[in-house]
């Protein structure tokens, strides 16, 4: 396996990773692990080895565990992560009540996340979301405060609108946008992405197999506990259509000898420089597909076919992803 790529995170940002380890599947968003803790920390160790530096975790991922499982990992080698801190979500026995964007508790939350992850400096913070509850400017006026306090490097903003964006940025810079993008969940084409583009601010992209769509795994009907029946992307006619458009993703794959998930990702990579795909491990096992789908390019003819098979809307329903 080749090291990976290095880019700048937006037009002024830090030299990171073409391609971001997602951290939350080592730990339970509804609290707990959900895997071997000693396989995290090596998977970790492992992407940091191969040139992944880019670590994208959540301080409500597994409330807490998450960060304590990073600072595990990079301890004796801070200056090998670039660790990424989303805030805001608040959970209550396994279940989403909110968000809390007080200027108050997110000083509150950054004080236990530098705690947690055993670090004196988070290098991109960001809140979740943002809603009207806070006004935007005292939720990114907080952070910029953060930065020039040296408790933040750069400033992050995740599953926001365009307005938010230009707002956020007239506030202080942003050097990153985290959002859901795929070949199924184009929908942010039409504004933000050319809006972060205009701005140069980078995209850090998660969701590129889109739930697990793309993978070429998925079969219907689904089995009556499976947690993509709450989507309509995954119920009914839907997911027998949307299977359809899945098999065309197959086919190349077959033709490229490669797999669905790794085309997926490749895509997402395809994009542009200023994109990076996001992708959740929890497994070594993972990585050298993972780091592999980087490499993999696509003939003029092969993009025309995704981009027709797949365009904006040709994936029936929605995920919680396009609220």
């Amino acid at each position: 396996m080749k090291n990976i790529t290095k880019i700048n995170l937006g037009n002024n940002g830090p030299l990171v990773s073409k391609l971001g380890l997602g951290c939350m599947r080592m730990s339970s968003v509804w609290g707990g692990p959900v895997n071997d803790e000693s396989e995290s920390i090596a998977t970790i160790q492992a992407a940091l080895d191969n040139g992944i530096n880019f670590l994208n975790t959540g301080d409500f991922y597994g409330s807490g565990h998450n960060e304590l499982l990073v600072g595990k990992a990079i301890k004796g080698r801070r200056d090998d992560a670039f660790i990424s801190v989303k805030f805001g979500a608040i959970f209550y026995n396994g279940q989403w009540i909110g968000l809390d964007l007080r200027p108050t508790a997110i000083k509150n939350f950054i004080n236990y996340s530098l705690v947690r992850l055993g670090i004196d400096t988070i290098d991109l913070y960001q809140p979740c979301r943002l809603d009207n509850s806070v006004p935007v400017e005292d939720v990114i006026g907080t952070i910029a405060d953060m930065i020039k306090e040296g408790k933040v490097r750069y400033l992050g903003v995740s599953e926001i609108t365009a307005d938010q964006l230009r707002k956020a940025n007239s506030v202080h810079p942003v050097t990153a946008l985290e959002i859901g993008y795929s070949l199924a969940d184009r929908q942010i084409e039409t504004d933000l992405l050319p809006t972060a583009k205009e701005l140069g601010i980078g995209i850090v992209a998660f969701a590129n197999t889109a739930e697990g769509l793309l993978t070429g795994e998925m079969k219907a009907p689904l089995a009556a506990n499976d947690y993509h029946n709450h989507f309509s992307r995954f119920q009914g006619d839907n997911l027998v259509k949307n299977l359809e458009k899945v098999e065309v993703l197959k086919t190349m794959a077959r033709e490229k000898g490669t797999t669905p998930t790794q085309l997926a990702i490749a895509w997402v990579n395809a994009q542009g420089d200023h994109i990076m795909p996001l992708v959740s491990m929890s497994r070594r096992t993972r990585l050298p597909e993972n780091m592999q789908a980087m490499e993999i390019e696509f003939t003029p003819a092969e993009m025309d076919t995704l981009n027709t098979q797949f365009s904006p809307g040709a994936i029936l329903g929605g995920t919680y992803l396009q609220r």
